[in-house]
């Protein structure tokens, strides 16, 4: 979610009835070394609508220093946010390949130890009402899958909640999530397991609940340029029937919302950063090719209504 779950997304996915949000990935090794004046520091800042009910997100390998900066992040942010959550399933090279996201599953005594020095440090300095929770995949490659014991050492470090992603490290995001791994993480810990992978719609979300026995479901992918999963989900969840799906009139309505956010949150009128998203919001609709091969010259707020509008004309 890097690079995605930045603080417009989150905020119009709570809008739409999200509970838990996570920030996007923040290198405490950034928040160290960057003394407040960096990318790390900016990606701090949470949306209106989402505080109270945010996660900071953390990666790093070095148990002291990610003690150091969650209590920073704790002094700066307080009441406004549930916890830190420990990136321990990222698969990108860059990240692995520093021994840092799901690299750890590689290394449990150190995973274990993070979670701890985070916890014990929390708790000395005053914010013992701080979640801390990490997040794994089913394991580093199918020949040494261990997240059961992998969940089992971070609840005893410590662990608030943990979840788990049913896919190996190799195998990216490419294949089926393995909900069996999940559902043995869950019988085996005694603290909340949330179940994450292959949520792409609120019927997913239950039947993954029901088959794993999670006490919530991590939705990642399934709202890329699709706030309204979470609206079906509310829906699912009270015994009603979800909304029909999206209309191409309200995608481009709600992209074009998200877009003027953007501009606003980062004081950048380029529409560059908007471009993927805007992408996601047409998936499946009629000529999305066209339109997205379109976003390529696309920079301004007027360039953008213009194209919807052209777009909403031929195919709505």
């Amino acid at each position: 979610m890097a690079g995605v779950a930045d603080a417009p997304y989150r905020a119009i996915n709570k809008r739409f009835g999200s509970g838990i949000s996570y920030s996007e990935m923040v290198s405490a090794k950034g928040l160290f070394y960057g003394k407040g004046r960096n990318k790390s520091h900016q990606l701090l800042r949470l949306a209106p609508e989402e505080k109270g009910s945010a996660m900071i997100q953390l990666f790093g390998s070095e148990p002291e220093l990610m003690a150091s900066q969650a209590l920073v992040v704790a002094g700066l942010l307080g009441d406004d946010i549930l916890g830190i959550d420990v990136n321990m399933g990222c698969p990108v090279p860059k990240v692995v390949n520093k021994g840092d996201g799901s690299a750890l599953m590689k290394s449990p005594e150190l995973a274990w130890r993070i979670i701890a020095a985070i916890r014990e440090t929390l708790d000395r300095e005053g914010f013992a009402h701080l979640a801390v929770t990490a997040k794994h995949r089913k394991g580093w490659s199918p020949d040494t899958v261990n997240a059961v014991e992998f969940a089992k050492g971070l609840e005893a470090a410590g662990a608030s909640a943990v979840t788990v992603h049913g896919r190996t490290t190799d195998q990216f995001y490419s294949g089926k999530s393995d909900r069996s791994i999940i559902k043995a993480v869950k019988e085996a810990l005694d603290i909340p397991v949330i179940a994450s992978g292959d949520a792409f719609s609120a019927r997913d979300c239950f039947d993954i609940m029901d088959e794993t026995g999670t006490d919530a479901v991590m939705v990642a992918r399934g709202s890329y340029g699709n706030p309204w999963i979470f609206e079906a989900a509310a829906a699912v969840r009270a015994g009603q029937t979800p909304p029909p799906e999206a209309t191409l009139e309200e995608r481009l309505t709600m992209l074009r919302e998200h877009a003027l956010e953007s501009i606003e949150w980062f004081g950048d009128p380029h529409l560059a950063r908007m471009r993927k998203h805007a992408s996601w919001y047409v998936a499946g609709q009629p000529a999305a090719a066209v339109f997205r091969r379109r976003l390529t010259n696309t920079c301004t707020m007027e360039e953008l209504d213009a194209l919807c509008e052209e777009y909403l004309e031929r195919h709505g």
